[in-house]
């Protein structure tokens, strides 16, 4: 069992940055392959950004390539998603993951997050 914990959403303007933080406790956090997902209103939740147990590894969605980045500090027991050039349409509840393997699919990750809102404002 892992518990995870978001953090760092909120208002921003379009341009702008936010870095989100995903804590995790519980079993091994380096064991896990972590990933981020978001879900807008009235939409179905998408894939983000995934990362390897060691960090060595990531993945992301083609319309955020470029603009955020995932990484990772085991000692801390921390995921992170730094999102710079933010647009309207990243305005989401995004949500942290926790897998035995990276995948982009979310059925593949047992544990997950409360969620954190992100807005962004045109």
């Amino acid at each position: 069992q892992v518990q995870l914990v978001e953090s760092g959403g909120g208002l921003v303007q379009a341009g702008g940055s936010l870095r989100l933080s995903c804590a995790a406790s519980g079993r091994t956090f380096s064991s896990f392959a972590m990933g981020w997902f978001r879900q807008a209103p009235g939409k179905e939740r998408e894939f983000v950004a995934a990362i390897s147990y060691s960090g060595s590894t990531t993945n992301y969605a083609g319309s955020v390539k470029g603009r955020f980045t995932i990484s990772r500090d085991n000692a801390k027991n921390t995921v992170y998603l730094q999102m710079n050039n933010l647009k309207p349409e990243d305005t989401a509840v995004y949500y942290c993951a926790a897998g035995t393997l990276m995948a982009t699919m979310s059925v593949r990750y047992p544990y997950w997050g409360q969620g954190t809102q992100v807005t962004v404002s045109s």
